[in-house]
């Protein structure tokens, strides 16, 4: 009732204020809330800021219509008031007789328009502040300036300024008129954030089994200032604190005070930039597990989810890792349900407490009917075909549900290359538990994985430039398909590289590769083909004699040639044994040197010839290829070539080189294993812990006819500008390129032989900056050791050079992986002064 008299005290008001404004060209007319009168409405005027609108859609909008019955005074010029106000445009609403004739009256709306945003400065802030800012707030230019929405920009801005740690803020929004647009305002959202609040000290207190350390060290991101907090942020932030109490609490739990509560908390602030946290705790009890039953279960037996519950009686009472081993690994109770079909399966823990530290636990198992896969939906791929999706799942329409093969099959497509790992998240959709049922939706990011290399290098005292292409999605069998380019035919995941390496006279390379990973389309057969071609000349004999010549042009000499031709051709497949992540390739490859007046191989003039197979057997279960949170990865390989030796009564310490090698013979061996841990659980910022062992061997039949190719030169990024003849590069950081070639030796090797025995080992903890699909970059710190040997007799397995440094990786979609590290090599090398210390070191499209 209040409401309407006010309103009604306004609207009397608005009316003499009103006749008051048009007492020139009005008749006055006398209203008395006492004896109201009715009239037929005959018009509406908009006068003031209304006559911006439409007055039929300002009568509209007031609720009023020509013809109807109007009181005056009375309710009905009331809600138009109200109806104008509610709409929000307005900042002030006046209703006004304009004239009455007879029984009819007509109407004068004043209305004055509120004002419209043109723009919102910020003063005080980074732009990086501002963008999260506007994120927040939305406001778009046009909208209507409020008190409301003045107060809320000012509470966002202090609401993420406490959010980054700063709480001595003082923000004031300053409202202007915009002088190139009528009616339109500017904001200045001036801000002082002063200094971020840091916590001078975290105080404990009732806690007696638990030490300080240890549950200060449970809070995240709440850390006091110290020098073991050194490289940690100490700022004081509302949310995070909130959250660190929670994980304090947990660490209690784990260790079985399953009763253990904050009794009290307060933050005190000491000084304009300092605050102490004081906690007081109550541990209770601590609890170990007594009984444990199965209840409702028929599936398994109760010893079988016993041992996958992995927790036995007399053991601490620790409620995160029973809800691990319940629900969250990989090999939880829940998943052994769910891997059989039962995804409506539930496990519902129930405890009572034994005595005063003892928890007796009883599980309820509600297995549920076993459910099926009705569809696998595939989402996104705008380039890939989907026959070459679906080939790799593990799920398929009509089987029984296994959360296991979901996500196998998922970190299959993360390993195909053509998606972005990060955003394939398996999905369930239509799940109807009557019917058993459930559709599988994978949802894909493409993500352009063509690669362009354009890359210069020093090498031999010159410039080395380099250009490559590699398609890996391609398509051949749309080759003729012009409807396909985009720019080349792509979608079936085929491979084709084309690389083209110079520095003019010296040194030019070709090599062009085919892969397809489904050979026929029917299994997953691989079929790899690679065609290479190299031709570099030596140095001129005037310039091997001197340390500095001024005309380059006279460095090497044409005369001395040789000539380089391979072609290789494999065949892989996936093997179900040991288990389904094994993989083996067999290859078949000849080499071709051609030597004309060449001073660095064994014989100057003459022919060589590489005829080998190789196999290689392959373990991965790495989840993803750009940045590995988990899995391993173990490789044997063994290339051989015909025993030629064997087969002829020559003896080939008599024969001349020329003949000895003109086929050459080995066999080879390596092996490599790499495992990678994740030591936080964080999805988004996981740090990583990689650990690898590599170890190479280059064998003979016969010692007279050991191969002076296929050997290995250690030492640096593992990379080389050219290669004088075949050989395996293996990177040890640190040291300089080539300098451990044989360093482990008794004696000193042929000078033109590469070590025939290396070992490698590596652990690096990893870091991610970035896994967006337009840049994956990693931050790492290694430590490696490492060692190569000319003989078997010859090797040392503790004799290792060893460094440690750091480094920085990045994979961009166009170009693949660059890189860069710093190490330090801590060992001198005999006859290679400098060739460890400091040292820098550039990755392009390899790992170490």
């Amino acid at each position: 009732m209040t409401g309407k008299i006010t309103l009604l005290l306004i609207f009397i008001l608005c009316v003499y204020g009103a006749k008051a404004q048009v007492a020139d060209t009005t008749q006055q007319y006398d209203i008395f809330y006492s004896s109201p009168k009715t009239y037929e409405l005959a018009g509406v005027r908009a006068v003031g800021g209304g006559e911006n609108y439409d007055e039929d859609y300002l009568a509209q909008m007031a609720g009023l219509s020509i013809g109807m019955a109007v009181q005056i005074p009375g309710e009905t010029i009331t809600r138009a008031i109200k109806r104008l106000y509610g709409h929000g445009i307005f900042s002030d609403v006046s209703i006004a007789i304009d004239k009455i004739e007879g029984d009819k009256v007509y109407l004068a709306l004043y209305i004055k328009e509120r004002h419209k945003l043109s723009k919102i400065n910020y003063v005080g802030l980074k732009k990086a502040e501002e963008n999260k800012i506007k994120e927040k707030m939305n406001l778009l230019p046009g909208a209507q300036v409020t008190d409301l929405m003045k107060s809320n920009l000012k509470m966002q801005i202090e609401k993420y300024l406490k959010e980054k740690g700063y709480y001595n803020t003082n923000i004031r929004i300053i409202q202007r008129d915009d002088p190139d647009h009528s009616n339109f305002v500017i904001l200045d959202a001036i801000v002082e954030k002063h200094n971020k609040i840091k916590i001078d000290e975290i105080i404990i207190t009732g806690n007696k089994l638990m030490k300080d350390g240890r549950l200060k060290g449970a809070m995240k991101k709440t850390k006091e200032k110290s020098l073991r907090n050194f490289f940690k942020s100490a700022n004081y932030i509302e949310k995070n604190y909130d959250e660190d109490k929670f994980l304090l609490v947990d660490k209690y739990n784990e260790k079985g005070f399953r009763d253990a509560v904050i009794l009290s908390d307060s933050v005190v602030q000491i000084s304009p930039k300092r605050v102490k946290i004081y906690i007081d705790v109550q541990e209770g009890n601590k609890y170990y597990f007594n009984n444990i039953t199965w209840v409702g279960n028929t599936i398994y037996g109760s010893d079988v989810l016993s041992d996958v519950l992995n927790i036995k009686k007399g053991d601490v009472y620790n409620s995160k890792y029973l809800e691990e081993r319940m629900t969250s690994d990989d090999d939880a109770v829940s998943n052994l349900y769910q891997n059989n079909g039962y995804l409506f399966s539930r496990l519902v823990p129930v405890e009572t407490i034994s005595g005063e530290d003892s928890i007796n636990l009883e599980v309820r198992v509600v297995e549920g009917p076993q459910a099926t896969i009705n569809k696998v939906i595939i989402k996104g791929n705008n380039r890939t075909h989907e026959h070459v999706i679906r080939r790799e799942l593990y799920v398929y329409p009509g089987e029984l549900f296994s959360r296991e093969d979901i996500i196998r099959s998922a970190r299959e497509l993360a390993n195909m290359g053509h998606f972005d790992p990060e955003q394939i998240k398996p999905d369930l959709a239509n799940v109807n538990a009557e019917a058993g049922t459930a559709d599988v939706v994978f949802g894909l990011v493409e993500k352009a994985n063509d690669k362009i290399e354009l890359s210069g290098g020093w090498g031999a005292g010159m410039i080395i430039g380099s250009v490559g292409l590699t398609f890996t999605n391609f398509s051949i069998r749309n080759i003729f398909n012009w409807d396909s380019y985009r720019p080349l035919p792509q979608g079936d995941g085929q491979t084709f590289s084309l690389k083209a390496q110079t520095n003019g006279k010296y040194y030019t390379s070709f090599s062009l590769s085919f892969r397809e990973p489904w050979l026929g389309g029917r299994k997953p057969n691989s079929l790899s083909v690679s065609l290479y071609f190299s031709r570099q000349t030596g140095y001129s004999s005037s310039y091997r004699n001197s340390y500095y010549m001024s005309n380059t042009s006279q460095m090497y000499d044409s005369r001395q040639l040789m000539l380089t031709y391979g072609l290789s051709v494999g065949l892989g497949r996936r093997i179900n044994w040991p288990d389904n992540w094994f993989t083996m390739y067999n290859e078949i490859s000849f080499q071709r040197y051609q030597l004309k007046n060449w001073p660095y191989y064994i014989f100057s003039d003459g022919n060589s010839n590489n005829l080998s197979i190789a196999t290689v057997i392959k373990r991965s279960s790495i989840d993803n290829p750009l940045f590995t949170r988990m899995g391993s990865e173990f490789t044997f390989s063994l290339t051989l070539t015909p025993p030629y030796s064997l087969f002829s009564n020559r003896h080939f310490e008599a024969e001349k080189d020329q003949v000895k090698y003109r086929w050459i013979e080995y066999h080879k061996w390596k092996f490599s294993g790499k495992i990678f841990m994740p030591l936080t659980r964080s999805e988004k910022r996981p740090l990583v812990l990689y650990a690898s062992a590599q170890y190479g061997y280059l064998g003979y039949y016969d010692k007279n006819k050991k191969s002076p190719f296929e050997g290995f030169e250690m030492g640096g990024d593992g990379m080389s500008g050219y290669s004088l003849y075949g050989r395996e590069y293996v990177g040890l950081r640190g040291y300089e390129n080539g300098s451990l070639t044989n360093a482990g030796s008794s004696f000193i090797a042929p000078k033109s032989s590469d070590a025939s025995l290396y070992s490698k080992f590596t652990m690096e903890l990893r870091y991610p900056i970035s896994l967006a699909q337009s840049a994956t970059i990693y931050a790492l710190g290694f430590l490696e050791a490492g060692n190569s040997w000319y003989e078997l007799k010859d090797f040392e397995p503790f004799n290792l050079y060893r460094s440690a440094g750091v480094g920085l990786r990045v994979f961009l979609p166009m170009f693949g992986l660059l890189g860069i590290d710093w190490g330090y090599g801590f060992d001198d090398v005999p006859g290679r002064s400098g060739a460890g210390g400091s040292q820098f070191h550039f990755v392009l499209g390899q790992e170490f």
